[in-house]
């Protein structure tokens, strides 16, 4: 509570107090699997807690999820919905300390919680700073911190944290709120569709940025990966009705942040998959044990390199402003920036002509498939690769057998054309290994890759006919094939 940022606009003495909360549930999980907590403080009756979104609206991460609306509250609410009978997992031992803030954009409430997070076997320290004000004073508070303070939105809630703490120690991780793509089924707008899609996945990225660690494994990387490129496709497809500075700059971070993620994640997939898949093949040689020596040095600085950036201000200013844009919509402000009548309109019409473009352009990019080069296939993949992103974030809008076999050939089709295109990825790792692996595991590692291509190729051509003889899902499948 010393920093500069709100040093300046103190208001007053801080105000302290210790404190202790108590989370319950039972030996199931009941309350954890409907997203709640029986929480018992120190002062006033136990309540029950919602940790994450109930999803029947748009969710901003770093807001708390709307209060628990069922019959009732506390005890006897959690009695209605407990399996059994209500037992302590986790504790938090803190200090709250309010302090109130003057700001140009009016008055903010800075609170913060610091103190120890305790289960049967294990603790940890935790805190967390709650700002709550004005939209723009909260938001200016919070990025003027962020600049030089390891701060981001929470990735769970506390009484999440205390139960991961509970389930596996202090180097278990919380359990996600959102994960997978996002469902937009029940947006009733195209506007409540964007707000949706934005907010699972900054919210999928701040879970699994903590977890892009070396000592965590590929899984981290993977799915920050995912994410953030889904992010990139959403305001990629929403921007004839939505675009602006706010939303170019957010896309213009993800970039920088992608280029930061691919070394981590290509040397990840290269020693995961051909490195590994050509030593099994080969057997045990000192020369392919130097290459992969090698190439684990190379991830590991990659990792390094990433884990700094998702420890700088970099990350930090991303999250706020996507978390800004969600809360402002700046598209509604900018001229020229919106298309108000197609984001009040329904998202089905809007997503059925995105949907049939995709649909022709990828159609047409398959065209001949079995004349293609290697940039040829290279092109059809990415088209393959929008197609998907853009049919799975529309896809819970229709539902049914239809689109889940669309997404799955799509995906199909995907992996074939990304095991052909292995070959030159693993070209490129290799020629960066600079002359650190011996030219024979080299060598005989692009041999590896280069034979693989044959039949990677012909199960290609075999899942093109799969996904061009498929029936849309969209628009009563009006531009589908066969």
């Amino acid at each position: 509570m010393r920093h500069p940022a709100l040093a300046a606009a103190r208001q007053g003495r801080t105000r302290s107090v210790a404190d202790e909360v108590i989370w319950l549930d039972d030996a199931m999980g009941s309350l954890a699997a409907d997203g709640l907590v029986l929480e018992r403080p120190k002062r006033g009756p136990a309540r029950l807690r919602r940790t994450a979104p109930d999803g029947r609206a748009p969710w901003v991460p770093g807001t708390p999820p709307a209060p628990f609306d069922g019959s009732g509250d506390g005890e006897d609410a959690a009695a209605d919905l407990l399996a059994g009978p209500a037992v302590p997992f986790a504790a938090f031992s803190f200090r709250r300390s309010v302090l109130s803030l003057s700001t140009a954009a009016g008055p903010v409430e800075a609170e913060l919680l610091a103190g120890r997070l305790r289960a049967v076997a294990a603790e940890r320290p935790a805190a967390r700073l709650r700002l709550s004000g004005g939209r723009d004073a909260v938001l200016g508070v919070a990025a003027r911190l962020a600049a030089d303070l390891p701060l981001l939105p929470g990735g769970a809630a506390l009484a999440e944290a205390g139960r991961a703490l509970a389930r596996g120690g202090a180097g278990e991780p919380p359990r996600p709120r959102h994960r997978g793509a996002p469902d937009l089924a029940g947006a009733a707008t195209l506007e409540e569709a964007l707000l949706r899609a934005v907010g699972h996945l900054l919210d999928v990225m701040l879970h699994q940025a903590p977890l892009c660690r070396l000592e965590a494994g590929p899984e981290g990387v993977h799915q920050l990966r995912v994410a953030l490129r889904r992010l990139r496709s959403v305001l990629k497809t929403f921007r004839p009705a939505a675009r602006g500075a706010a939303l170019g700059a957010l896309d213009d971070d993800l970039k920088a942040l992608a280029r930061r993620l691919g070394p981590a994640r290509d040397w990840d997939v290269f020693l995961g998959g051909l490195a590994a898949e050509a030593a099994a093949a080969l057997g045990e040689d000192r020369r392919l044990s130097a290459l992969r020596r090698a190439a684990e040095a190379k991830r590991d600085t990659a990792y390094a390199a990433l884990r700094r950036e998702l420890d700088g201000p970099a990350f930090r200013r991303l999250a706020l402003d996507g978390i800004s844009a969600l809360l402002r919509r700046p598209w509604r402000d900018e001229p020229d920036a919106a298309d108000a009548a197609a984001l009040d309109a329904p998202s089905e019409e809007f997503g059925a002509a995105l949907l049939d473009k995709r649909w022709r352009k990828l159609r047409d990019g398959g065209e001949g498939i079995a004349a293609h080069s290697f940039e040829a296939l290279h092109d059809l993949r990415l088209e393959a690769k929008r197609m998907r992103y853009a049919a799975e974030l529309f896809a819970p809008l229709w539902g049914g057998k239809a689109a889940r076999r669309f997404l799955k050939r799509l995906s199909a089709l995907q992996e074939a054309l990304g095991t052909v295109n292995d070959a030159t990825v693993a070209r490129g790792l290799l020629s960066a290994l600079d002359g650190g692996a011996p030219a024979w595991a080299a060598g005989a590692v692009e041999g590896f890759a280069a034979a693989r291509v044959g039949p990677a190729r012909k199960e290609a051509l075999s899942r093109w006919d799969d996904v061009a003889a498929a029936k849309t899902f969209w628009d009563d499948g009006a531009c589908g094939g066969g």
